[in-house]
């Protein structure tokens, strides 16, 4: 079962409700995705630290081979 952006985005909103995302389908298949997410709140985090609130906010999205969400490039930043 693919996974639409719009739920992808949703998700992320949810938790980031002010950021700016941007999400791409990179293999056309539903399941292979990039999303580019800007947000205020990763100001004085690490790389690691703003992707880990990220993932955090898929809600198990992508947990498991069943999982809707087979693969995200993630790009995180404190936006300009």
């Amino acid at each position: 079962m693919a996974i639409e952006a719009q739920d992808i985005e949703d998700l992320i909103r949810a938790r980031f409700p002010q950021a700016r995302i941007t999400i791409t389908d990179m293999a056309g298949d539903g399941k292979h995705w990039a999303a580019e997410v800007a947000d205020a709140s990763f100001r004085g985090q690490n790389r690691v630290q703003q992707q880990r609130a990220v993932l955090a906010a898929l809600k198990g999205a992508m947990d498991g081979p069943s999982a809707p969400l087979h693969a995200l490039a993630l790009t995180t930043k404190v936006p300009e």
